[in-house]
């Protein structure tokens, strides 16, 4: 009886303990990671190390010399080689550690083997890199980092870099648009596209930038954030008339970069330059983003006329698309669904688009028409996300290389209050200023009433 007494009193913290522990994981799997997951993780990884490494396949034979020296030194069996472990370091989502290859051995090989690892060692997944030749980089993430998003703290943009989302590795997805220029962006209903595009305007509102926009929806989408837009067309109609004003500004830049070109034979060579990037600071003109909300409604015609007017709209994107990076243009095309139905120029114009962000879409074919031309792999993957996870994306480039990415949430109120705040670096473009969008002035605050003092009567 007493025995029984003890294993009570003994199993009702351990049962409350862990009981705790399962809640935690599911409600607060980063608090759960730093207190149980870390230490456990960390001492499976070091205490299975090589044995894990041999069932994986990622062992050589040892050379010459160490089968010599262990045998005059001791008596053990002489083991294949792992690759050689660096120092564990932590971090707030898992953990990362560098290999040194053994000879013969790939980044491929590890690569190959990353789903074995992540079970050998309770982790939720890993992830490899190249560090340099010989040398890679193992991360271990302990949890689902896109389940709910929170952006690392040292993710920090820059000039025309904006982080919009989290990778699955824990890693910030920067749109950096000196790298990639033009994305193609899509994404159904409810998919998060919208948050996504938030994201990106509120990150370059606060830096010298032109933003244009080309919203056919009326408005609806772009419109909260006029105070900060250069210029904005809600119809095809005002479309039609900003896109050539867009192509001359192009050209205007263009000359003014012939000009820079066509100097005295004795100036340097780092003076001369084939960008806007190239010239001087007081003479470079602003760069501009051009977003284009539902590109399918530019395809879109239902008469002779209009089908003269979309061939002129799209013709003068794929010129933007061509051309724009070096004047200092970059386009950011966003829609439900691109397909090669939407008529003449939609696969031209999709070549020219580097970057591509893939949300939830209702038909494969839009699946296909984003990634497969780079990365048939990551359609699969794209056509799997489920509905009630809205934000979870996968991107790619022309590199070949995707990842999910999934953007944290952001109210419309808060990004068109920063909108409102930073209106006042909308920069002074004078072929735009026809196109500025009309904003509201905000009502100002009435004071509160003056109350006069009342003299005391009996």
């Amino acid at each position: 009886m007493s025995d029984l007494t003890t294993l009570l009193e003994v199993g009702g913290p351990v049962a409350v303990l862990g009981g705790g522990a399962a809640y935690a994981r599911a409600k607060h799997p980063a608090a759960y990671w730093s207190t149980i997951g870390l230490p456990v993780s960390t001492v499976r990884l070091l205490s299975s190390y090589g044995s894990v490494m041999e069932a994986c396949g990622l062992t050589v034979a040892p050379s010459r010399l160490r089968v010599l020296a262990m045998k005059a030194m001791t008596q053990r069996e002489v083991r294949p080689v792992p690759p050689r472990r660096g120092i564990i370091r932590p971090t707030l989502t898992g953990l990362k550690l560098r290999l040194r290859l053994a000879p013969g051995q790939e980044p491929a090989d590890i690569a190959a083997s990353a789903e074995r690892l992540r079970h050998a060692w309770g982790v939720h997944s890993a992830y490899v890199t190249t560090v340099k030749p010989g040398v890679v980089e193992l991360r271990l993430v302990g949890y689902d980092v896109l389940r709910r998003v929170r952006m690392p703290r040292k993710a920090v943009g820059g000039f025309l870099k904006v982080p919009v989302a989290l990778r699955e590795d824990a890693t910030p997805f920067i749109r950096d648009y000196r790298t990639i220029p033009h994305q193609l962006t899509l994404g159904a209903t409810l998919s998060g596209k919208s948050m996504y595009l938030r994201h990106l305007i509120a990150g370059l509102a606060r830096q010298p930038v032109a933003l244009v926009g080309i919203d056919c929806k009326r408005g609806v989408e772009l419109a909260p954030f006029a105070p900060r837009l250069s210029a904005l067309a809600t119809d095809p109609d005002q479309a039609a008339e900003l896109l050539p004003t867009l192509v001359k500004e192009m050209e205007d830049r263009y000359d003014l970069i012939r000009a820079r070109q066509g100097i005295a034979p004795d100036t340097p060579d780092e003076e001369i330059t084939s960008n806007i990037w190239g010239l001087p600071e007081d003479e470079r003109p602003v760069p501009v983003v051009l977003f284009v909300d539902e590109v399918a409604e530019l395809f879109l015609v239902a008469t002779k006329k209009d089908e003269e007017r979309r061939d002129e709209m799209v013709t003068q994107l794929i010129r933007l698309a061509q051309l724009g990076r070096a004047a200092g243009i970059y386009l950011e095309v966003c829609g439900q669904r691109f397909g090669a139905e939407l008529g003449k120029g939609a696969t031209m114009l999709r070549a020219q688009l580097t970057g591509r962000v893939c949300h939830r879409v209702n038909d494969e074919a839009s699946a296909k028409m984003a990634l497969g031309d780079i990365a048939p792999e990551a359609v699969h993957a794209t056509c799997s996300i489920a509905p009630e996870r809205p934000g979870l994306a996968v991107a790619g480039d022309t590199s070949g290389g995707w990842s999910r990415i999934r953007t944290p949430y952001l109210s419309l109120g808060d990004a068109a209050e920063t909108c409102q705040e930073s209106a006042h670096m909308v920069p002074d473009l004078a072929v735009l200023k026809p196109f500025r969008p009309d904003v509201p002035v905000r009502p100002v605050e009435s004071a509160a009433p003056v109350v006069l003092p009342h003299p005391v009567i009996d």
